[in-house]
């Protein structure tokens, strides 16, 4: 049986509760790894994005031997390159509500408009909406354990950047949501008293208080909430450092390698990949997919059904190559629920700005319509930043419909998951990489037998 970690009906148990490693701030004893030596050891990690990494990182640090694929060049150059840099407990309201289709309906063929369906038939996508809808009754248990998820998540990220001594434009100023609309405002009121559930402090404030925490701000508002222990940073840089720290503690990364197909064989799992033209192959004890929008795929190779969607994202990166910018941009990361925008300042001379989501595939084009809303809103609200060099960017965000994290084993010996975070993936990656890194350790142990009973067969 598949067993279900982040389940939109129950919350997890105790015994699954990343939280636990956080008061102790250690990892298993040096002698208890060395159990290892018996047991599965030596784990593929599909995909080096943001979650990928972390999960190589836990599982290297209970005893592990890992290996990483991925079909880029380098780390992150996917959904983890350049996404808006919120580390957003404040964020966690999931999308499965009533307004979220009435929206989607509205915006249809607006093509500026925040959410953006592409009314083209497609089986994946409709059975994907249909599976949503029949989640709103679930809104508010996910939202608040997604906020759970998230407040374990940070502690974690924090942890293994002070560990491995790297930096990643971190920004510990909490993040502002700003409301021009006061319909958007009665709303946050609503969803406060579910983050407040799930044990986020998220303070409601005046227009002149947000103006007091960011005077950068140059437009009328109505209002705002801020969660101060929310923080930002570079989703790309983080992920670099890390990798770069698991290369030195032994993870193994096969960079341009297209894995071509997943197959058990036995107790084990081969890989084959393609690496520039020439096919390789390796087998390993355990397989952990987190591939994105490509974990359906190789799901479906290994007898399991892991239904992510690609919710295209779009953002800019405001290059501030001036002083006057530099001192007109805000510091304060910023969320504006009306207009679904996020942004954050990275460093001295860069302005991230991000959001809009769109249903279209695999389709990975930079449209102009989807990218000048971003510009817009920067110039509106910041008008002495000069958006002369704005890069823009887009990326396929990794979602399921219960807007929940698919952190699981599979059907199969060896198999796990840990994948769909959505627009969280910064957010939540490390929390589920902490989970998913204990069900391979578990089941590393509770498999021992049935390995040695099959390696006794063999002989």
């Amino acid at each position: 049986m598949e067993t279900e970690i982040w389940f939109a009906r129950a919350r997890p148990s105790k015994s699954l509760q990343c939280n636990e490693f956080d008061q102790e701030d250690r990892w298993p004893s040096q002698s208890s790894n060395k159990k290892l030596e018996k047991l599965m050891k030596q784990i593929a990690v599909i995909g080096a994005g943001i979650t990928g990494v972390t999960t190589a990182y836990a599982l290297l640090q209970r005893g592990f031997d890992v290996t990483v694929f991925d079909r880029n060049r380098y780390v992150a150059m996917e959904t983890s390159f350049a996404n808006g840099g919120q580390l957003s407990a404040s964020n966690a309201e999931v999308w499965t509500q009533w307004g979220t289709i009435l929206k989607g309906i509205k915006w249809m063929f607006e093509p500026s408009a925040p959410l953006l369906v592409n009314p083209k038939p497609s089986w994946h996508k409709y059975s994907w909406m249909a599976e949503f809808m029949g989640n709103i009754p679930n809104y508010e248990t996910n939202t608040t354990e997604t906020v759970r998820l998230a407040l374990s998540a940070r502690e974690h990220l924090r942890r293994y950047a002070k560990n491995e001594g790297f930096e990643f434009d971190c920004e510990d100023r909490g993040i502002l949501h700003v409301y021009q609309d006061s319909k958007e405002l009665k709303h946050a009121k609503r969803v406060n008293e579910l983050l407040r559930k799930g044990g986020l402090q998220r303070y409601e404030v005046s227009p002149q208080e947000a103006y007091d925490i960011e005077p950068a701000i140059k437009c009328d508002l109505v209002g705002g909430f801020y969660t101060k222990s929310d923080f930002s940073g570079d989703i790309h840089q983080y992920s670099t450092h890390l990798s770069q720290a698991c290369e030195r503690l032994g993870t193994k990364f096969h960079f341009n390698a297209d894995v071509i197909s997943l197959k058990q064989i036995g107790i084990r799992t081969r890989v084959e990949w393609d690496s520039e033209g020439e096919k390789n192959y390796d087998t390993f004890e355990g397989i952990v997919v987190c591939a994105g929008v490509a974990s359906r795929h190789f799901a479906a190779q290994l007898g399991d059904r892991v239904n992510v969607y690609p919710v295209k994202g779009y953002s800019i990166t405001v290059n501030l190559d001036d002083k006057k910018s530099q001192d007109a941009a805000p510091w304060v990361s910023l969320l504006d629920d009306k207009a679904k925008i996020v942004a954050s300042r990275l460093g001295k001379d860069r302005y991230r700005i991000a959001g809009t989501a769109e249903f279209n595939g695999m389709n990975r084009d930079i449209r102009d319509d989807r990218i000048k809303p971003l510009v817009k809103w920067c110039e509106k609200l910041f008008p002495n930043v000069s958006t002369e060099h704005a890069v823009p960017w887009a990326g396929l965000r990794p979602m399921m419909p219960n807007m929940m994290p698919k952190v699981a084993a599979g059907k199969r010996h060896g198999i796990f998951y840990n994948t769909g975070h959505g627009h969280l993936g910064w957010t939540l990656s490390a929390a589920t990489s902490e989970i998913v890194a204990e069900l391979v350790l578990t089941a590393s142990r509770s498999n021992s037998g049935v390995m040695k009973n099959h390696m006794n067969e063999i002989s």
